[in-house]
Order: structure tokens, then sequence, then C-alpha cells
């Protein structure tokens, strides 16, 4: 899970990627829905990045309301990339959860609480020990309503990370763009593999 590179490469430096989509079994081995659309009508869905997603996998699919997560890759170029392309650091992407969700049971807020508090969103093009461009903290959200959200709370969580005495807050905000689904055995893969590496840590500071 370790990467290099720390500069995004623009669309015409970025791996030309393919056509066709990677495959995987769409059932979630934890919560027993599908990580795929058609999702229910009262959910919506917001992509999340915030350092190696194995664990970042795992936070939100323990949350009560959330109907499915999954992981994969988003914010670059490379149409379809595969896990080894990522980690060259040459696709632009993001390692990313899809968290699809009932508002009316988590609302979007609660959602950001866990992923403000479960990384450390000043570091950069990295997270711990995992350096690289697809392991920077991300928000992309998919309506106005989740943008205001994200950027309000981005405000408020920054105000208590100066005051504990840390940087200035990297996360970027940006509309969701395509994501591309990551290979089968990454899907829930510290409930496949209960010993598996998780690099992620907190601040410690509450949102």
């Amino acid at each position: 899970m370790f990467g290099r590179p720390t500069t995004i490469p623009s669309a015409d430096q970025a791996l030309p990627g393919r056509n066709e989509a990677i495959q995987f079994d769409p059932m979630h081995v934890v919560l027993g829905t599908s990580m795929v659309e058609p999702f229910p009508e009262d959910c919506e869905q917001v992509i999340l990045g915030l350092g190696c997603f194995w664990g970042a996998e795992r936070k939100f699919w323990n949350l009560p309301g959330v109907y499915t997560t999954a992981v994969g890759y988003a914010a670059g170029h490379t149409p379809n990339p595969s896990y080894q392309e990522v980690c060259t650091g040459m696709t632009g992407h993001n390692e990313v959860v899809l968290v699809v969700y009932h508002p009316g049971q988590i609302d979007f807020a609660t959602l950001l609480k866990t992923f403000w508090e479960s990384h450390n969103p000043t570091e950069g093009m990295s997270q711990g020990n995992d350096m690289g461009t697809q392991y920077r903290s991300g928000i992309y959200y998919c309506n106005d309503s989740q943008r205001e959200v994200a950027q309000h709370s981005l405000e408020q969580y920054q105000q208590k990370l100066r005051a504990a005495g840390h940087a200035a807050i990297t996360t970027e905000i940006l509309p969701a763009g395509p994501f591309y689904y990551a290979e089968d055995y990454h899907q829930q893969y510290l409930e496949k593999n209960p010993a598996g590496y998780c690099g992620l840590g907190g601040t410690g500071v509450s949102c």
C-alpha cells in the first residue's frame, strides 16, 4: 500500500487505461447488499478519500444507516485503472470509498464526523506511512447540499485543529466524477483478511 509520486499528472501525462471495467463480485460480504446501482430510492451517495481504502471502507460499513460501501478510484484521468496503475501515481486517481446511505437514518454531517476523525486531513499527498497522490484527503460530493455541509464542516474542524496545534487542512472538496470499482480482492478487504494492513490514524481531535 505504499506509493511515491506526490504530484498529480495532467490528463495528457496520465496512463491511457482501458474501455473494459474491472470485474468483481457486486455483493457486499458484510452488509449483504449490492455495491452497484440501482440503489434504493431513499439513498444518497458520496465518495470519500482518507488514505488506504482498506481501513477507510471498514469505518463506514460499521455505521448504522449505511446501505453499502465499495472501494475504488476517483478524481483522476485514466479510465478503468488497475490498482497497479493507480499506485504508479500516473492515473491521477485517489483511493476512495463509495458510501451509500439512508439520510433518514444517518445524516451527511455524521458521515463527515467519521471521515474527519479517522485520518489526518493536513498531510497533503500522504497519510501516515503511505506516501503518494492516491492517499490524499478528499470529499467528492454528489449534490449542492453535500458541498455546503462539507465546506462548513471543514471550516469548523479547521478551527479545532488549529487550536490543537495542527497545520491547515489539505482536503479537496470537488464534485464527484467517475467512480471506478477496485478489484474484487480489495472489496471489504479487512473482513476477508482480519489481520490485514490498516494505516489509518486520526489526529485525536474530535469533530
